[in-house]
């Protein structure tokens, strides 16, 4: 793979770069290999998703591209079980992205879970994650780990989500694209991928845009993402990522009331209105570089090493009252920050040939993060920066060793035990003080030891089970430590990290050569759970609850009903519950809630799809139909009000014609078919009781690609 590596940040300069060039690998033709596809997540090492004893799912890049235009990752992640993903149609926010019930008290940013890019975190040393960064385009594959296997991933409690970049084309291949939609939606991108012997190169710049189909919900968003990779040896791979993100315009639609919500109004009562007078909004600049280096020692050991760092700029307009910004100890109503952020890892595997096809699998690493940020704080008025409420300087520093071992007690028989120590520190420094706000720094340090233990069973070459179980820890995020309640600032000290015992039991089948079906169980309690105190005016504070449960099942069936005739199901019920009452907001005794359902979370999940490919269909024509059902969602800790279940019906059909180097493929999809009227999210504990955010009615795009391979 011959190329000449580019190292600026800068995304305007890579995206004019690669304008007129871009790349785009031939998708994954429907067959029952998708079945195995190979995952990395699991345990560290590459292996047939079929063989890793733990709930994982891949979805590949055939399933990226007929999803829609490839902007959020709602339009893919749905089909998983387990996961519970939910649009909110809102880019100041971004998506609400919950496993197994972790994650879903989160505002904004993802929470409790893991997320990686090309094996280099886009989840920071908190535990705080972003995917607005991940540019779907040039994603070839996204891999969903549930269980406690995902705890030896550090601070991520419900799961880990990991994203790779798409195999570089074997030719020059350059690929333009672009999609339309409803309410002004539009994206336009261009890709270039290139190899040869050692060398692979793959250039992916987009842009993408919308009006927004609730008032003031304008987004507009530039992306970059570029891969170079080189065998330098035989035995030394090396990769070097960057990505980066410019989002000036990402308006906040904020939430509906009941009465908004249910009368099918759009938002005009009087607070609401002044709310938005505010000019809610968000500005963020990303940019990050990262590389990784895998070398093998020998036969039976490899060796793998990550550095990356990046940096991160914000400015977010909240929709506070002035009245509300004028005590002393408030901290505005804009909020800006300055952030940058890195760390390194390194990671040894061994294998220990043991006989008769058994083997010792052992894996040790270490990982250190870190981040920095400048934030500041100012009075909000009508959208324009006002006066200076806060000012610090915030630190988080991660430290992590873990090891891992799988030893085939037969050919038939595994057992897999391993442990992580994890060490979070906090640092704030108060460099605004005032009359009437004292000095507000402050620390906070967290640790934990979490072990993981379990056993696999190959019953068959077709038919494998496992057990597992471990316990999780999860840390406050800074955003999280950030505010205290009666609207204070500084740092909430009176936070703690959240513990969990998770169990499960699963089962893999793959049946009549071309049909495959997972089921797990599992059980989950968790003490301090955090969960969301207050939510006024798009900020939030914390505090930890007593005891919750998670007790559930994930089914999923991948089949090829014939040559033609392809089906995908994926169920997911879940009970997640309060199991002990807490002390609500800023009272002194405990409230009633042993028993409540948590906010936020979907008892129900289902994606069906079926898909028809006729054999030499006009214009390569193929098209699919898909069923999306959500659960009611409580929107508070006392269950007082509900969004209800809804079950959503998408349509699509494709089209693919080759015309000597040329490819092009069409795409046009109708979601929500049936214009049903619903809520796609909701706001957990939301202070002025504005919890519901409406999905979109029915709306279409239409997708053009045209690729060239010299």
């Amino acid at each position: 793979m011959t190329l000449r590596a580019r190292t600026p940040l800068s995304l305007t300069a890579l995206a004019l770069a690669c304008s007129a060039q871009a790349q785009s690998t031939p998708p994954v033709p429907p067959s029952v290999g998708q079945l195995d596809t190979v995952v990395v997540t699991g345990q560290r090492i590459k292996e047939a998703s079929f063989d890793v004893p733990a709930a994982i799912s891949a979805v590949t890049r055939e399933t990226i591209e007929n999803a829609g235009p490839q902007v959020n990752l709602s339009e893919v992640l749905n089909r998983v079980p387990g996961i519970s993903i939910l649009n909110r149609n809102n880019y100041s926010q971004d998506l609400q992205l919950s496993i197994r019930g972790f994650g879903a008290r989160s505002t904004f940013g993802i929470r409790g879970v893991k997320v990686l890019v090309d094996g280099i975190p886009a989840s920071m040393p908190d535990g705080q994650g972003q995917v607005s960064n991940v540019a779907l385009s040039s994603v070839g594959r996204i891999e969903v780990l549930r269980g406690p296997l995902a705890q030896l991933y550090g601070n991520a409690a419900g799961g880990v989500v990991q994203m790779f970049t798409e195999d570089d084309a074997l030719v020059p291949t350059a690929t333009v694209n672009a999609t339309l939609g409803r309410y002004g939606l539009w994206k336009v991108g261009t890709k270039l991928s290139t190899s040869t012997p050692g060398y692979g190169l793959t250039i992916d710049a987009s842009e993408f845009r919308t009006d927004g189909f609730r008032p003031h919900s304008e987004a507009e968003r530039r992306q970059l993402n570029a891969r170079w990779q080189s065998q330098l040896t035989d035995d030394t791979h090396m990769s070097v990522v960057l990505n980066a993100l410019d989002q000036p315009i990402s308006q906040d639609p904020l939430g509906l009331n009941a009465t908004q919500f249910r009368s099918h109004q759009a938002g005009t009562n009087p607070f609401y209105v002044a709310a938005l007078a505010q000019n809610p909004r968000k500005d963020v600049h990303q940019e990050q570089l990262g590389t990784v280096i895998e070398h093998r020692l020998n036969d039976r050991t490899d060796l793998t090493g990550r550095l990356y760092i990046g940096s991160r700029k914000l400015d977010s307009a909240l929709s506070l009252p002035i009245s509300a910004q004028g005590s002393p100890t408030s901290s505005g109503g804009i909020v800006a920050f300055d952030r940058t952020y890195g760390g390194g890892a390194g990671q040894i595997a061994h294998r220990v040939p043991l006989g008769d096809g058994r083997q010792l699998k052992l894996t040790a690493g270490v990982e250190v993060e870190t981040l920095h940020e400048d934030r500041q704080g100012y009075v909000n008025t009508l959208g324009d920066r006002g006066a200076l409420k806060r000012d610090e300087k915030n630190s988080v520093r991660s430290e992590d060793v873990y090891a891992q071992a799988a030893y085939d007690i037969t050919s038939q028989w595994t057992v897999t035990a391993g442990a992580r120590h994890s060490k979070v520190k906090f640092k704030s420094n108060d460099h605004y003080i005032a009359a009437g706000n004292p000095d507000d720094s402050g620390r906070l340090d967290f640790s934990a030891t979490n072990p993981v233990f379990g056993v696999a069973w190959k019953v068959t070459p077709t038919f494998n089970t496992y057990a597992n179980i471990g316990r999780g820890f999860e840390t406050p995020t800074f955003n999280e430590l950030s505010y205290r309640p009666n609207g204070l600032s500084g740092l909430n000290t009176g936070l703690s990290a959240s513990r969990s015992r998770h169990a499960e039991v699963g089962a893999k089948w793959k049946y009549a050569g071309s049909q495959r079906l997972d089921v797990a169980v599992f059980d989950i309690e968790t003490s301090d759970e955090l969960v969301v105190d207050t939510n006024t005016g798009g900020r939030s504070t914390f505090k930890n609850a007593g005891r919750t449960s998670r007790r559930g099942i994930e089914l999923s069936h991948i089949g090829q009903l014939s040559d033609t005739v392809r089906s995908t199901v994926s169920i997911t019920a879940l009970r997640a519950r309060f199991d002990s009452d807490f002390i609500s907001g800023t009272g002194t005794t405990p409230n009633v809630f042993s028993g409540n359902r948590l906010p936020g979370t979907p008892e129900r999940n289902l994606f069906a799809e079926l898909a028809w490919s006729p054999t030499n269909a006009w214009g390569g024509f193929s098209g699919a139909a898909e069923v999306v059902h959500t659960g009611k969602l409580y929107v508070n800790d006392t269950n007082t009000d509900a969004a209800p279940s809804s079950t959503v019906f998408n349509l699509r059909a494709s089209f693919k014609q080759k015309f000597s180097g040329w490819e092009f493929s069409e795409l046009i999809r109708v979601d929500n078919a049936t214009n049903r009227y619903y809520a796609g999210s909701v706001i957990v504990n939301e202070g002025n009781s504005r919890f519901f955010e409406t999905a979109m009615p029915r709306n279409w795009t239409l997708g053009v690609t045209a690729k060239y391979a010299l």
